[in-house]
C-alpha cells in the first residue's frame, strides 16, 4: 500500500541546514494500522507531511496505492491527495460551517454534485456517531465531537489511506479511548489503511498492528507491535514501553535480593493465550525451583493479551537450568536481570 524508500528531507535556512528525515525506509501493508512514534522534534510530523506532499522530500520516493507521489505536481497531485485523508491534532474545523458543512467541504473542492455530497454526508454522520449534530456548529461541540467531525471530513472522498497527526493529543484520556475505538472500527469496517503519528505509546498499544520508532530523524526500530513490545532493541523503544507497562524493580529491593544465594531474577514476557496458562505452577512442579513473584502485569496489545512477570528463581544450578529450558520450550522470552551468586 505505502512504500517509502531512502526518504530524506533537508530544510535550508540562513543559519544552515537541518536534516529532518534521513534515509527512511518503511512498508505499510494494506489494511494495517501503522504507528510512528517518537519524541518531539524526532521528525515524525515531517514524515507524515511528506506522505501527502505537504512537504516535498529532498531525496527518495513514496509509492502510495501504486502511485509515485514524489513525481506529481499541480492537478495530478491534487487528485492524488483525494485518496489520502488527514486528521489533525487541533481539528482545524471551519467555525462558520455546521457539522454537515465541514464534512461537505472537501467534496465541494473535489467538485462533487450537491446530491452526491448530501448522500455522502448522510452516510458519514452515523459512522462517526454524530447523526444528531448535523446542524450544530463547532463552538457547540466537545473536543471529542470535533475530532469525530474531523474524521468524517477526512473520510469524505473515500480515501484509501488515513493519516493521523497526533489525533488524540488534545483530548482527555476517556475521549482518547473513544476516538481510538472509532478509528479501529473504521479500519476494520472499511479495510482502511491508517498511519498514526504519536508520542504516546498507549495509542500504539491500543490500536496499531505495526510500529516504527523514529529518533533524531531516523527509523531506529520497526516491526509488528507484538515483536517490538516483546523484543525492543533500542533504548528509546524500551523507555516508551515502560511508560505503559512499568515493571522496573526498586533499587532497595534489588539490593535485598542480592543477598539471596543460588537465586536469579528474570523477567518473562507472555503473549496471547499463554498469559492465561498456569506456567508458574508447572514450572515449580516440573523443575523443582522456588519461585518468588516480584512484579506482574497483564494488558492488551490491540486485542491480544500481553503480560510480564518478574520472578526470583531459587534452586540448584541443575534445577535453574531445567527452569530455563522449560520456559524456552513454552516459547516465552526470558530476560535475566540478575544472575545467581
Amino acid at each position: 500500500m505505502i512504500h517509502i524508500t531512502n526518504l530524506s528531507k533537508v530544510f535550508k535556512s540562513r543559519q544552515g541546514t537541518i536534516t529532518a528525515l534521513k534515509d527512511i525506509n518503511l512498508h505499510v501493508s494494506k489494511g494495517a494500522v501503522y504507528g510512528i512514534i517518537g519524541l518531539s522534534g524526532a521528525g515524525k510530523s515531517t514524515l507524515i507531511r511528506c506522505l501527502n506532499m505537504l512537504e516535498r522530500p529532498t531525496e527518495g520516493e513514496i509509492i502510495l496505492d501504486g502511485q509515485n507521489m514524489t513525481t506529481l505536481s499541480g492537478k495530478d497531485l491534487r487528485r492524488a491527495r483525494q485518496n489520502i485523508g488527514m486528521i489533525f491534532q487541533h481539528f482545524n474545523l471551519l467555525e462558520s460551517r455546521t457539522v454537515s458543512g465541514n464534512i461537505a467541504f472537501p467534496l465541494e473542492i473535489a467538485e462533487w454534485s450537491k446530491e452526491e455530497i448530501d448522500e455522502r454526508v448522510k452516510e458519514l454522520l452515523p459512522l462517526v456517531g454524530l447523526e444528531d449534530k448535523a446542524s450544530a456548529y463547532p463552538a457547540q461541540l466537545s473536543g471529542g465531537q470535533k475530532q469525530r467531525v474531523g474524521i468524517a471530513r477526512a473520510l469524505a472522498t473515500k480515501p484509501a489511506v488515513l493519516l493521523c497527526d497526533e489525533a488524540t493529543s488534545a483530548l482527555d484520556p476517556q475521549t482518547t479511548v473513544s476516538i481510538l475505538g472509532l478509528l479501529k472500527e473504521i479500519n476494520e469496517k472499511l479495510d482502511l489503511t491508517i498511519v498514526i503519528i504519536t508520542h504516546e505509546m498507549k495509542v500504539i498499544k491500543e490500536i496499531c498492528t505495526d510500529v516504527a520508532v523514529i529518533d533524531q530523524s531516523q527509523i531506529i526500530e520497526q516491526g509488528s507491535v507484538e515483536s517490538v513490545f516483546i523484543h525492543p532493541q533500542s533504548s528509546i523503544a524500551k523507555e516508551f514501553i515502560s511508560s505503559v507497562l512499568p515493571n522496573d524493580l526498586p533499587a532497595q529491593l534489588l539490593r535485598e535480593l542480592a543477598l539471596h544465594p543460588h537465586a536469579e531474577i528474570v523477567k518473562i514476557h507472555f503473549l496471547g493465550s499463554t498469559a492465561s496458562e498456569p506456567v508458574i505452577t508447572d514450572l515449580i512442579k516440573q523443575c523443582g525451583v522456588t519461585v518468588n513473584i516480584l512484579y506482574g502485569s497483564i494488558d492488551y496489545l490491540r486485542s491480544t493479551m500481553f503480560g510480564t512477570l518478574t520472578l526470583e528463581l531459587q534452586g540448584s544450578p541443575d534445577s535453574l537450568a531445567d527452569a530455563y529450558e522449560y520456559l524456552h520450550k513454552r516459547n516465552l522470552k526470558v530476560e535475566v536481570i540478575r544472575n545467581g551468586i
